[in-house]
């Protein structure tokens, strides 16, 4: 779908795609809209706001499916569309998780995910935490990566239990 929607848009677009084989989340039939959040994963009292995108997004349900054997309730969010930004989107789950979201992503703090975030919600007393590649990235096997840079599911419930 990023393909459609990136050649019905007028502008510069970028979609990244990643490479590992995961779990299909999204009918085919699913409609995605630029500039618009999908709620993945919610219920009525979620302790925060997950915000991942591709291989995060995955491990983030995964860290959802771990924390709710625990009796811990997240929001899974998936932040397709970078920029343009949800802001709208992110501040209503934010206000509904306790005015808190943590971003995880595959790329360093700088000029992703967690600063697209934080800008859409600055001025709107939200917390934004974040996991994200912290030191000079290299190869490895996939789940290894993750696990070392703090982004496999029970590295981001391990964060969660945290906050």
């Amino acid at each position: 779908r990023a393909v459609e929607i990136a050649a019905n848009n007028d502008g510069i677009v970028f979609i990244r795609t990643s490479r590992p084989a995961t779990p299909v989340i999204y009918n085919n039939d699913e409609s995605f809209e630029l500039g618009k959040l999908k709620v993945v994963k919610k219920s009525e009292n979620d302790k925060l706001t997950v915000v991942g995108a591709g291989v995060t997004l995955h491990e983030a349900v995964k860290a959802y499916e771990k924390l709710q054997g625990e009796g811990i309730n997240i929001r899974v969010v998936d932040l397709f569309s970078v920029k343009p930004v949800d802001r709208e989107g992110l501040i209503s789950n934010a206000k509904e998780t306790n005015n808190t979201i943590l971003t995880v992503e595959d790329h360093y703090y700088e000029g992703g995910i967690f600063e697209a975030v934080s800008s859409a919600v600055a001025g709107e007393d939200i917390k934004v935490h974040a996991v994200a590649v912290s030191g000079v990235a290299r190869s490895g096997k996939g789940a290894e990566l993750l696990d070392m840079f703090g982004l496999s599911g029970d590295k981001i419930a391990e964060k969660i239990k945290t906050l």
